[in-house]
């Protein structure tokens, strides 16, 4: 896998068919940059939306995701410029111009009330500029045009915060790896209030052409592509949109972030339940993970007993994956399934020894807040160990 992102000057190395409709679609993008600021664009970053095949809601927990990218994207045409500003056109009326300040040693702010489409932009822009410590950053003219459906499921604000990454990257003369434009992307995406895993970033920065993704988290980020085999006739896979929306960011409190935090609360109380809470793999990592837990509970079993589940080959085997995560979900049930209706949240502070001021602290409430009555861990332990079993 190149380390770098690839540049190419030809569209059959990007799409592999539809190329007329894909070439009319750049020289429309084009043709509006040139309308709108009187230049040719200096180049058009590309990042495509992704959809997962299996895996749903467990890149945050540490567990493997198995995605792949999709031809649906987003487009940045980009000119730089000598002026201390950024300027954002979208292709798409419905969204306003928008611009801001680069001037030398000017922070950018992003207001996460305000729920604009510039402000996705803006959190790869300053992502990169923040990583690469830019004091004086080039000035950018930008024209925008994304394909994904909005609000669709198929990462798209994901995809334009990757290709506002790659933008300001290649604008400013820097030449990243893969694997740092990801960790950009994903800590960038999470200015905008959505407490998420990496999943989305690394299936559009880092896929390849036919082939799927199996992404490993824990303990390192490690990419194995899948690529489909060849039949007649080739596989295809159908993406069905039911035209039902849903925002990240506007319901993030009540709906993403909540079950990110259910999940880091269900990690603590099930590490403490395990009697392993006060190890240094638990007690001095955050977050702490379901995979974290599973992983040092193991560690200690193996120890303690003298035996060890690991075949010892060059990975994991799949069946001791199975057995690790089928014990797992039984640990579950016995730690949280006389709450089938969820906790409270002093509940939960209480399991933990703590004051609910002190565990709203440890889940970083202050950067992500979210509401709810009850929260359901539960559910979500089961979802993210049988999901991983799955």
């Amino acid at each position: 896998m190149p380390e770098t992102v690839p540049l190419f000057s030809s569209l059959s190395d990007i799409y592999s068919n539809n190329l007329l409709k894909h070439g009319a679609r750049f020289q429309s993008l084009t043709e509006a940059f040139i309308d709108a600021y009187g230049f040719k664009p200096s180049f058009i970053a590309r990042a495509p939306g992704c959809v997962n095949i299996i895996g749903e809601h467990i890149d945050y927990c540490g567990f493997p995701v198995f995605p792949m990218a999709i031809v649906p994207d987003f487009l940045i045409a980009v000119r730089v410029t000598d002026e201390s500003l950024v300027r954002l056109v979208n292709i798409n009326p419905k969204y306003e111009p928008s611009s801001f300040s680069c001037a030398p040693h000017t922070s950018v702010t992003i207001n996460r009330t305000q729920h604009e489409w510039a402000n996705y932009f803006k959190c790869g822009y300053k992502g990169v500029i923040d990583a690469i410590g830019c004091a004086k950053p080039n000035g950018m003219q930008c024209m925008i045009d994304g394909s994904v459906p909005a609000s669709s499921g198929l990462s798209g604000s994901s995809a334009l915060v990757c290709s506002a990454v790659l933008a300001t990257m290649k604008a400013n003369g820097r030449v990243l790896s893969q694997r740092e434009i990801v960790e950009i992307a994903v800590a960038s995406e999470r200015l905008i209030g959505i407490n998420g895993g990496g999943m989305d970033q690394t299936t559009s920065i880092m896929s390849q052409p036919q082939s799927a993704m199996f992404i490993e988290f824990d303990p390192l980020l490690r990419i194995s592509p899948v690529k489909f085999p060849s039949t007649t006739p080739p596989i295809a896979f159908v993406i069905a949109n039911t035209l039902v929306v849903s925002d990240k960011a506007v319901t993030a409190s009540v709906c993403y972030n909540l079950r990110v935090v259910e999940t880091r609360i269900g990690a603590l109380i099930l590490a403490k339940n395990l009697g392993i809470g006060d190890r240094p793999a638990c007690r001095d990592v955050d977050p702490l993970t379901f995979k974290t837990v599973m992983d040092e509970f193991f560690s200690v079993k193996d120890r303690g007993d003298g035996n060890s589940d690991n075949d010892n080959s060059e990975a994991e085997g799949v069946e001791t994956w199975i057995k690790r995560l089928n014990t797992m979900l039984k640990e579950v049930q016995r730690a949280f399934g006389t709450r089938p209706e969820g906790y409270t949240r002093g509940e939960m502070a209480a399991a933990l020894d703590m004051t609910p001021a002190e565990l709203s602290t440890a889940v970083h409430e202050d950067q992500f807040p979210v509401r709810a009555e009850r929260f359901k861990l539960l559910q979500r332990a089961q979802h993210a160990f049988s999901e991983a079993l799955r």
